[in-house]
Order: C-alpha cells, then sequence, then structure tokens
C-alpha cells in the first residue's frame, strides 16, 4: 500500500497537479508540494545555491582586504557579481520553460516548531527578476569607479544585499521572504546614509521608516494566513490553500494589509514618498539598484499575494485599476516639473510603476504578461538613466536640466545614450517598454474598455516630459555647469568601460524590444496559471 502511495505522489509531482487536489489526495506528495507552491520539479538546486551563496562569499572576502586596496576590492566585488550572473543565466539555460512547475527546489528545515523551512525554487514569474537582479548589481558595482572612502564597507554591503534581493526572489516560505525582505533595508540604510548626498540621514530614515511601516501591515497579513494555513505552515502554497477558506471580506482586509506592505516599496501612491529623496540623495549605483530592482521587490509580491489570494484580487480589482490611474497621472506630471534629473527620473518611475499596477489589476494573461515586461523593461532603462546621470554629475557636480545645454556637441556619446534611454523609458516602438506597454493596453482594455484613454493621456504626458529632458539637454549655449577649467564649455566623454555598461543595459532593453518572444515564452505558463487560478 505504501508503495502505491509513493508511486501516486511521484506521478503527481511530474504532472504538476493543482496545489489543493494534491494536499487532500495525496499523502506523500503533501509535503514536497506544500513546501514548493506547486508541482516541484526536482531538478538539481546546487546551482541555485551557487548563485545565492557566491554574493556572500565575495563580501567576505572584500572584508579581508586592506583597506588601501580600493581598486582590488571595486575589481574582486565585479568579478564576484559577474560569476553570480553567470550562475542566474546557467539558471535560465536548465530552466524548463514549458512548464509552471517550481524548479530548482529544495527545502531544509528552519524552525519546525512554527512551520517555517529554507524553502527556495524558481518559475517563470521569479527567473526574470533574478536575472535582472543579477545584472544591475553588475552593473552597479562595475560603475563605482568614484567610490574611494569607505570602499570596504560600500561593496560588502552591495554584495550583502545582492544576496537578500536573490532570496526574495526564490523564496517558497513566507517566512523566509519577510525576514530577506526587511534584511535588504540594513544595508541599503548604510549605504544611503554613509555615502549620499547633504540630506542623506534624512533620505535613509524616510525610506527605513516608510518601508518598515509598511511591513508591520504585511506581518499582520501573513500571521492571519498562518492561522488559517493547514499544519500551521509558512509555505507559500499552504496558506493560499487556508487563504483560499476565508470568507471574501477576510480575504480583502488580509490582501490590504499585503498591498500596503509592497505598495510602499513599488511604491504606489500615496505611499511613495520616501522614493524621490531616496532617489536624489543616494549614491547614483544604489538609484540604480533602488529604481531597478528594489521597486519591483513590490510589484513581484504583489503578484504572489494576487496568487495566495485570488477572490481579494477580484473584489478589489478596480479599485487596484483606480490606484494604478493616479499613480500613472500623478507620477507623470510631477516629473513633468522638476528640473533636478534625478527627481524626475525618481517620479517618473511612480508612473511606470502605475503601468505594472494596472498589468496586474487587469488579472488575465496579457495584462500579467505586460506587467511582468514592464518590470523587466524599466528596470533595465532606469538603471541606464540612472548610470549616466550619475556619471555626468561625478564630471560636472550639478544635475540641473536648465544649467545643460548642447550636449550633443560636448559629450555626444553620453548624449546619445541619453535621448535612446529617455526615448526607451516612454514606450520607444523597438524597445522592451513598447512591448511591455502595449500588453497592458491590450489586457486592461479587455477589462475596462474606453477607461483606458486616461491611460493614454498619462503616457502622452511622460513623452513630452522626455522630449522636454532631451530639447533642455541637446539645444541652447554650450555650457557645463562651470566644471572644466576657465569655464570653458568642456568635460570628458564616456569612456570604453562606462561605455561597456551603457551597452549592456542598451542590448538588454533592444533586444527585448526587437525579440521579446524568449522572454514571454519564459514567463508564459507560470502567468497561464496564475490567471487561470483567477478563473481569466
Amino acid at each position: 500500500m505504501a508503495a502505491t502511495k509513493g508511486r501516486r505522489a511521484r506521478r503527481a509531482i511530474g504532472s504538476g497537479g493543482s496545489d489543493r487536489q494534491s494536499w487532500h489526495n495525496l499523502p506523500h506528495a503533501k509535503k514536497n508540494i506544500r513546501r514548493g507552491g506547486g508541482g516541484a520539479r526536482h531538478r538539481d538546486p546546487a546551482m541555485l545555491k551557487t548563485l545565492l551563496l557566491l554574493p556572500l562569499l565575495g563580501a567576505a572576502l572584500v572584508a579581508l582586504l586592506p583597506n588601501r586596496s580600493v581598486d582590488l576590492m571595486r575589481h574582486l566585488a565585479s568579478a564576484i557579481a559577474a560569476a553570480t550572473m553567470l550562475c542566474a543565466f546557467l539558471l535560465l539555460a536548465g530552466f524548463d520553460a514549458s512548464t509552471a512547475d517550481i524548479q530548482f527546489f529544495e527545502s531544509r528545515p528552519w524552525n519546525p516548531r512554527v512551520g517555517s523551512h529554507l524553502a527556495l525554487g524558481v518559475d517563470g514569474i521569479s527567473l526574470p527578476m533574478i536575472l535582472l537582479a543579477t545584472l544591475l548589481c553588475f552593473v552597479a558595482i562595475f560603475s563605482s569607479t568614484s567610490v574611494r572612502n569607505g570602499a570596504k564597507l560600500y561593496f560588502s554591503l552591495l554584495l550583502i544585499l545582492e544576496t537578500a534581493l536573490l532570496i526574495v526572489f526564490t523564496a517558497r516560505d513566507w517566512s523566509l521572504f519577510y525576514v530577506c525582505w526587511e534584511l535588504t533595508l540594513i544595508p541599503l540604510f548604510f549605504l544611503i546614509d554613509r555615502l549620499g548626498g547633504a540630506n542623506r540621514h534624512r533620505a535613509a530614515l524616510n525610506f527605513v521608516l516608510y518601508t518598515l511601516g509598511g511591513s508591520v501591515f504585511m506581518l499582520i497579513a501573513l500571521l492571519l494566513l498562518y492561522d488559517v494555513a493547514p499544519g500551521h505552515s509558512f509555505a507559500m502554497a499552504d496558506m493560499a490553500a487556508g487563504g483560499a477558506q476565508l470568507p471574501v471580506g477576510t480575504q480583502v482586509l488580509v490582501f490590504l494589509g499585503l498591498l500596503l506592505g509592497f505598495g510602499v516599496k513599488m511604491p504606489i501612491v500615496p505611499v511613495h514618498g520616501w522614493l524621490p529623496l531616496a532617489h536624489v540623495e543616494a549614491p547614483s549605483p544604489i538609484s540604480i539598484l533602488l529604481s531597478g530592482i528594489l521597486l519591483k521587490m513590490g510589484a513581484y509580491g504583489l503578484i504572489r499575494a494576487v496568487a495566495t489570494l485570488p477572490a481579494a484580487a477580484l473584489a478589489l480589482q478596480d479599485w487596484l485599476a483606480l490606484l494604478a490611474l493616479v499613480s500613472l497621472v500623478y507620477g507623470a506630471v510631477l516629473a513633468w516639473r522638476q528640473t533636478d534629473l534625478k527627481a524626475m527620473i525618481a517620479y517618473s518611475s511612480i508612473s511606470h510603476m502605475g503601468v505594472v499596477l494596472l498589468g496586474i489589476a487587469s488579472l488575465n494573461p496579457a495584462g500579467l504578461s505586460g506587467a511582468l515586461t514592464q518590470m523587466v523593461a524599466h528596470g533595465l532603462t532606469a538603471g541606464l538613466l540612472f548610470l549616466l546621470i550619475g556619471l555626468l554629475y561625478e564630471r560636472t557636480h550639478g544635475r540641473d536640466l536648465a544649467a545643460y545645454g548642447s550636449l550633443n556637441r560636448i559629450a555626444p556619446r553620453f548624449a546619445a545614450f541619453i535621448v535612446f534611454a529617455l526615448l526607451a523609458a516612454v514606450g520607444l516602438p523597438g524597445s522592451a517598454g513598447f512591448v511591455a506597454e502595449l500588453q497592458v493596453l491590450v489586457g486592461a482594455y479587455g477589462r475596462w474598455g474606453g477607461w483606458l484613454l486616461l491611460l493614454s493621456a498619462a503616457m502622452l504626458v511622460a513623452a513630452a516630459c522626455a522630449l522636454r529632458a532631451i530639447r533642455c539637454l541637446s539645444t541652447g549655449p554650450e555650457r557645463a555647469m562651470g566644471a572644466a577649467p576657465a569655464g570653458v564649455a568642456w568635460f570628458a566623454d564616456l569612456g570604453r568601460v562606462e561605455c561597456a555598461a551603457a551597452w549592456l543595459l542598451t542590448a538588454g532593453v533592444v533586444g527585448i524590444g526587437l525579440h521579446p518572444q524568449p522572454l514571454l515564452q519564459l514567463m508564459a505558463s507560470s502567468l497561464a496559471r496564475l490567471a487561470a487560478g483567477l478563473g481569466a
């Protein structure tokens, strides 16, 4: 009898059947499936463990180097980040995109008394975020050539932050997810507070207080789900199964707690107050990570919340769309009013994350696919913009739009990359943003029809903001804010190393824009299962 049950369990795991059916019918398969959150495919998890441990090893090695070896620290940290990125692409090579099952799954007891496990795995929703995180961490470290004071702390914290980010995207247990979600605050607080601009202390404190405030509501929501989960487990599939038994009204309250926690990090209006100040005061490589990947943590968590409480998501669908449209318009209008280049990009990020929220709110395959594609596209374009603005600031010590003119004559490589990044950010055809926004429009139109005219208006404002910035940078008298000797309007253009970092992100934007099929196929099975659970 035991052998027969074991064979049935193995067949169920291989077929990727429903979690709920497996929970009731398959006693032996239950443990594997509830830890994995779906039919967990037993691929070798060694590559995933290597991916997570490499940055920690790099941080330890950097900490052992003498303080005066700044260049060696940067080269070592860059090599570790490049090796981590290579591991992520090897993970992609071994990933089976034809199934929605959790792959490279592994679970170890963490605190069995409370039902928490070190459960890790990858699916078509998390893998694009892993690839984006490793790419942007490499670019941020590789481009940190100006960091001299406090370099040991800087590079060590960046590598620790990378590990925390990757665990958030691979966690299959909500307790592990929450711990690493909070862990990202520690390195970011010190990176902003120690190495930021004039108002760095206020920016770091605002960032931590906003995020901790939202996390309190998220923790309460997770504890409520834990209380109704079968066997009192923090496994994502168990908590989803328990949440499905709650009345719709209770599910809505729990979902609102999760929305507040994830909405602060995205951010969505009105819990966005920390973002502009943190972006302006943070060192530019940290701004790459803040806008490129930290905001995506909130959107990723919200997608997982929708999968956990689909009835609540359906009940709040129209309200989520309203929040998305408010964020879209508000972010675009405030970006239009900015003269500081960093602040302009920060407010435009609020608008772009509104597009992501609208795609999630559509709760259909096209909208969800567009939301995830927009997360990748915005990560690449925002990362490219903050990289370029940071390098420009190092040369001119200013970010005021009015202080620049005829950048194409002074530094043509700077001008070319900045113009491309600004146009790509507003969905230039042939860029990744165009593919993403088109899918969101298709998904949202299928749900709300003519109300999407508001989205079109917000996109027009964003496009006008980008064109205004291009005009200010490319026309008028040549001036470089007095950065050059004797007031001559001159400063050094992008060097070869800097161009290499910019080309890496540009290649991602253009590659996805011209050939999006690999990315869409990677996400398709997981998003199809999610949409099916929502009745779409």
